[in-house]
């Protein structure tokens, strides 16, 4: 086997096992490794929607089978997400319009991350507002169907900050969440004809195994703050290549 692909292998396990830890699927992650490793930008938004759905779908099944799960706040955010998802999936951008917001992306990801890692739960769980969760929903689904991601990197942040629902229970609203989108948004992109992936088995196989781990022990007591650190010097990376590199 080629080294790179070993090399890939291992970064995609490192982001699932992270990122599923907090109930997120790492399309951010994801878009940071391709980056890195120069992956051609036409595989880029098919192959970070696979991976997404992979671990998604792990995520969901852990946190929702532990009980953490708010499906009113669901509900609202995915009503007018899920069609805009698929909309923005149907969109082919140009390349220098994907890298820059694939870069802007991935700088305010990595400050999204540290957000939602604080880890500080709400002493008072307040209303979610509708009319506030139907529009943010629409614009969350729209840009995450654009470069392909589930959009939790943003979601988790705005409840968590708003006090919506519990910490755990975020976690399980931003995977189902994210597992929606990215099915949708792949439907879309798929309806393009830009669909585009290569040795898509060995990155699944990585990813199912990151993400399966770091749902579990995410839903059980896992909190690690050092390589959450590390994923945020590698979103930054990244996302400055994006924005930097011709």
């Amino acid at each position: 086997m080629d080294w790179m692909i070993v090399g890939a292998c291992c970064l995609f396990l490192f982001v699932a096992f992270i990122y599923s830890s907090v109930g997120h699927a790492g399309a951010s992650g994801y878009l940071a490794v391709m980056s890195l490793l120069s992956f051609p930008l036409l595989e880029i938004k098919s192959t970070s929607l696979i991976l997404n759905i992979v671990v998604a779908s792990i995520a969901s099944y852990k946190f929702i089978k532990a009980g953490y799960f708010d499906a009113k706040v669901f509900i609202y955010f995915s009503i007018t997400s899920i069609p805009a998802a698929f909309i923005g999936g149907a969109i082919t951008l140009d390349p220098f319009w994907f890298k820059w917001f694939a870069g802007v992306f991935l700088l305010v990801s990595a400050v999204a991350l540290i957000i939602r890692n604080k880890q500080i739960e709400q002493n008072e769980i307040k209303e979610v507002n509708l009319y506030t969760a139907l529009i943010v929903g629409a614009v969350i689904g729209l840009f995450s169907g654009l470069i392909g991601v589930g959009g939790g990197i943003f979601l988790s942040p705005l409840i968590i900050v708003m006090g919506w629902t519990s910490l755990k229970k975020t976690s399980g609203v931003a995977a189902l969440f994210i597992l929606c989108n990215s099915l949708i948004g792949l439907a879309g992109h798929m309806f393009s004809n830009t669909f585009q992936v290569h040795n898509i088995a060995y990155w699944v196989v990585a990813v199912i195994i990151g993400g399966y781990a770091g749902s579990h022990l995410g839903s059980t007591l896992y909190k690690n703050k050092f390589l959450i650190a590390i994923l945020f010097v590698v979103l930054c990376s990244a996302g400055l290549k994006f924005l930097l590199v011709k």
